[in-house]
């Protein structure tokens, strides 16, 4: 683990690899530290980052920086520091969220983003994520997920008003018009199991660009990195290679997945 000094805060990450620069950004439970086995999967070929946001893992605690807006503060901040340039981000729930505000506050340096357990608006979200305690949201979405232990260490250490103020600060912005609005190859990554985010419907992404396109994991919950990892890694590993300005529906003709396309 690594630690860079950003607005006058010590910042924790991690960096595995070499190639082009693919950063992972964590969800509400946990840490960068369930990222590692998905970071593995693609080091050979990409230089991954995974950094702990405001009031999750080992970074502080500021509730002034909880927004969803502040935390993608942080993700530029990041960027520039460590010269990384036009990147790749892969967002899980909250980290889904900034990654998306991310792009399309800074069009320019997201080459693509692969977005996990993401919803478009507060009322996608299970109440029970802002309410419960942290143990219990971690018997809650963990469960008997194989290979959640680096997850069930660091999710203790969440400031909950941290999930709380990211959950409000979602209400200004309209996600759906954000999406439409990204001129860069989006790929969501949906649980048909996750008990805290409603799936998308089918009919959404018919009616989207060709860019943007939903895979739906049928055996996962609102970790697929964790419950399905190969598979979850593997159609990581294929939309990042397919080469800029080709369609990204041509993933689902791999069927061995057994997954249902949406």
């Amino acid at each position: 683990m690594s630690i860079i000094a950003l607005e006058n805060d010590l910042i924790h990450y991690e960096v595995l690899g070499r190639g082009r620069p693919l950063l992972f950004l964590h969800g509400w439970v946990g840490s960068w530290r369930y990222w590692i086995p998905s970071m593995q999967a693609v080091s050979i070929s990409y230089r991954t980052y995974a950094i702990d946001l405001w009031g999750f893992g080992d970074s502080p605690n500021r509730p002034d920086r909880y927004a969803l807006s502040e935390q993608a503060k942080l993700l530029n901040a990041f960027i520039d520091e460590m010269g990384i340039g036009r990147v790749a981000l892969v967002g899980h729930g909250l980290g889904a969220l900034v990654g998306l505000l991310y792009a399309h506050i800074y069009p320019q340096i997201v080459d693509r983003i692969i977005v996990t357990g993401v919803p478009l608006e507060k009322a996608m979200v299970n109440p029970r994520l802002r309410l419960d305690p942290m143990e219990s949201l971690m018997d809650w979405l963990l469960g008997k997920t194989p290979d959640a232990d680096a997850a069930r260490l660091e999710a203790p250490k969440a400031d909950p008003e941290a999930i709380r103020i990211s959950l409000d600060s979602m209400d200004p912005i309209n996600w759906m018009s954000l999406i439409v609005e990204l001129n860069i190859p989006c790929l969501f990554i949906q649980g048909a199991l996750d008990p805290v985010v409603e799936i998308l419907p089918d009919e959404l992404f018919s009616r989207l660009p060709e860019n943007k396109h939903q895979v739906v994991l049928e055996s996962s919950g609102h970790f697929p990195m964790l419950d399905e990892p190969g598979k979850y890694n593997r159609l990581l590993a294929e939309f990042l290679s397919l080469p800029s300005g080709e369609s990204i529906r041509g993933i689902q003709s791999k069927d061995e997945w057994r997954r249902r396309i949406r």
